[in-house]
């Protein structure tokens, strides 16, 4: 239970898949066909999904490169949080959005895995929010000439370490596309699935 009680619900959170940003992605395809079931998985269940939509050096806003893959479709009553930061809550009104839909779960997808994707994160947890990162829906590109490690070795790490992060009166999980589910606990969602929040 997130230490946000006044808020039951969950929602998927789809951070910056962007053209300019997951051109060169690890597993760039497969990510985003796992980020298309949470979507719709999303809407079926009537969970909000909100994307996050990063402008900056590189990814000036309006260009190419600052557009949503045309993969991905969002629905005109799906809001868009535009960010300047890594964390989706800084500078922006994310907050605001999750608070006005009653949210204190988030689900996270997107990109970058070292970067927009841990920050995030981490703000949600201090805010008090319970977070399942999707282990097989989040990615990055390679960043070993700058002494990283490789894409896939990020991805596993960031998503063992995640499994293990706590916090008092919240939750942090990994979970794959196929369990995910956004209703409350003590419902199946998703037929045949574990239990998920």
């Amino acid at each position: 239970m997130a230490s946000l009680p006044a808020r039951p619900n969950g929602a998927l959170l789809v951070i910056d898949v962007q053209n300019g940003l997951v051109a060169d992605a690890h597993d760039r395809d497969g990510v985003i066909a796992n980020i298309n079931t949470l979507v719709e998985r999303a809407r079926a269940e009537n969970a909000p999904v909100i994307w996050v939509q990063h402008s900056g050096d590189g990814i000036p806003r309006g260009s190419d490169a600052w557009q949503y893959v045309p993969e991905l479709t969002r629905r005109d009553s799906e809001p868009v949080v535009h960010k300047r930061y890594g964390d989706s809550f800084e500078g922006t009104d994310l907050e605001v959005l999750l608070a006005e839909r009653r949210v204190g779960r988030l689900v996270v997808a997107g990109a970058q895995t070292d970067g927009c994707i841990r920050s995030t994160l981490h703000g949600a947890l201090v805010r008090g929010y319970d977070t399942t990162l999707v282990a097989d829906a989040h990615t990055t590109v390679d960043r070993t000439a700058y002494a990283a490690p490789p894409p896939a070795q990020v991805i596993a790490h960031t998503n063992l370490y995640w499994g293990h992060e706590s916090a008092p009166g919240r939750r942090a999980e990994t979970a794959e596309t196929a369990t995910v589910g956004f209703t409350a606990p003590g419902t199946d969602p998703v037929e045949g699935t574990p239990k998920q929040v």
